[in-house]
């Protein structure tokens, strides 16, 4: 499913208005219809109190519609402007004005002291103050009522987007409600599945409003959520050879795990044949914990880690692989890094450079532009900041444009690994992942992800493909970790051990559960 930014939800808006015809009162009526079917469905009507807050623009609006269809089937339901009642302007100044003529107690709200009783004996609360175009932090009235709202412990059912969620970028401007419903228009938009956005939506639901395909469809929107793709069927008669071979460089000394878990975990998401180049001296130690890895000894510098005299025959052996792995473990020793931009320049086939490896390329990124098969980098915000030259509180407040632009700029594709990793590609598309969870937030854990891009590779996606497919199974994988054994304490060899069951249970079809989860947003 896409995913729209502010402006483009407003472009939409204005297409279905001026070119489709469609009114903005009928937009607005079928936004308020789907909020009350998941307040039906999830709450019941008739009986039951509600509060409505609604401020003075569309999102208010809708809001305002709900309040009518709360009262025209049996329920109790109280209005709370905040704002300036005048600045109501179409739609939105019909539905109030239908909603002053109605029996609903409408009032301009001036304190919070008004209405506490109100809400300690409501069941459920509407939010509709703001909408999803927030520009500045919420402060004043606005700010004591949303801490009233989150300290009511009641029900609560946000329009578009929880009240103090920036729409594009899901940060928190300032205080935000935290709610158990959200009901999204036309599509959802970024704010609503980034973090820490996503988690206050609470259980989302998005209505297309009547919006036709081809308008919430267009190729113009260039982020989506990472819909589930589907794996090639597994040749019955196929040699290892035929499931990918790949080289992974990496290790140094005091860094054992990431050459360990890179090059097992390609070979435990079904790659058939793993050749790890790694020290010498660490090389009798890795293979007591993974002898079916062919290993590759290199020569080492005075600190243990892989020396620059390896480049000849390390380009040599990278011709006959699909995919060389480029960075686990490496250290920061400055040999080995020139090492690792010789070999960005020289090597001829896909290249995925983590860790260690993106570090060592950050002073020379030209060598990644001429590159002619594919890149792909996988940093986390550390090592996206060492990319961009961005502070990280910078990237984190707008990933997503930030990585169509880095990924566009370094003709790259790029990983930008998080809660919510994003998948980012050289003409702009961006997938977001919802897979995984907290407990993946261990060392280790990207390791174990290079080599599961790896193996979607190795079983015939293509690279594009791989990339998205990898980031998924490694997140599921973690999650089925943290369903048998919990999030804390957590390791990378517990997600390495699951991936053989989490690429099992994709063949076979996930179930109705694993899939609305990693859908991350409901249809209505």
């Amino acid at each position: 499913m896409k995913v729209s930014r502010v402006e483009e939800m407003r472009a939409l808006d204005q297409y279905a208005i001026e070119k489709l015809g469609i009114p903005e009162e009928i937009l607005m009526e079928n936004a308020g219809q789907a909020a009350y079917f998941v307040l039906l469905n999830h709450l019941g009507i008739k009986g039951k109190r509600f509060i409505v807050f609604s401020g003075v623009g569309n999102n208010g609006g809708d809001g305002l519609v709900v309040a009518r269809k709360i009262h025209s089937n049996g329920g109790d339901v109280k209005v709370f402007i905040l704002g300036d009642i005048n600045k109501y302007k179409g739609g939105a100044k019909k539905n109030l004005d239908i909603t002053s003529r109605l029996s609903i107690k409408v009032q301009v709200l001036e304190s919070i002291e008004s209405i506490r009783k109100d809400v300690a004996h409501c069941d459920a609360i509407v939010d509709a103050i703001f909408g999803t175009g927030l520009a500045r932090d919420v402060e004043g009235l606005y700010r004591d009522v949303i801490q009233l709202i989150n300290d009511s412990r009641k029900k609560v059912f946000s329009i578009d987007i929880p009240s103090g969620i920036n729409g594009d970028t899901g940060q928190i401007m300032g205080t935000a409600v935290r709610a158990d419903y959200t009901v999204t228009y036309g599509l959802p938009k970024i704010g609503n599945m980034l973090l820490p956005g996503y988690d206050l939506c609470g259980r989302l639901y998005v209505s297309h409003i009547s919006f036709p395909p081809s308008l919430y469809n267009t190729d113009s929107i260039k982020v989506e959520i990472n819909d589930l793709i589907k794996l090639p069927i597994r040749d019955k008669g196929g040699h290892k050879g035929d499931f990918g071979e790949v080289l992974f460089i990496a290790g140094a000394s005091a860094y054992f795990g990431a050459p360990y878990f890179s090059a097992e975990s390609f070979l435990k998401a079904g790659g058939g044949y793993s050749r790890l180049a790694s020290p010498a001296s660490m090389t009798a130690f890795i293979a007591g914990k993974a002898s079916e890895i062919v290993f590759v000894p290199q020569k080492e510098t005075a600190s243990g880690s892989i020396s620059l005299e390896n480049k000849d025959e390390l380009v040599s052996l990278s011709e006959k692989m699909d995919m060389v792995v480029i960075g686990p473990g490496l250290s920061l020793n400055e040999e080995t890094g020139q090492l690792v931009r010789e070999l960005v320049a020289n090597i001829k086939g896909p290249v995925l450079i983590d860790g260690d490896g993106i570090t060592a390329v950050c002073n020379c990124l030209g060598i990644l532009k001429e590159r002619k098969k594919a890149t792909i980098l996988t940093p986390h915000l550390g090592e996206m900041s060492r990319i961009t030259g961005l502070d990280v509180s910078a990237i984190d407040k707008n990933k997503i444009d930030i990585l169509q632009e880095t990924s566009r700029e370094l003709d790259s594709i790029i990983v930008l690994k998080g809660a919510h990793s994003l998948i980012g590609y050289p003409e702009g598309r961006v997938y977001i992942n919802t897979s995984g969870n907290p407990g993946m937030a261990t060392a280790g854990s990207g390791d174990v992800l290079t080599g599961t891009i790896a193996g979607m590779f190795g079983l015939g996606l293509s690279i594009e493909d791989a990339v998205r497919k990898g980031v998924f199974i490694h997140g599921f994988a973690g999650d089925l970790a943290a369903r048998n054994r919990g999030e804390d304490g957590m390791t990378a060899q517990d997600i390495l051990e699951y991936l053989p069951s989490a690429v099992k249970m994709d063949r076979d079809g996930l179930d109705d559960k694993w899939r609305d989860a990693y859908q991350g947003v409901r249809i209505i």
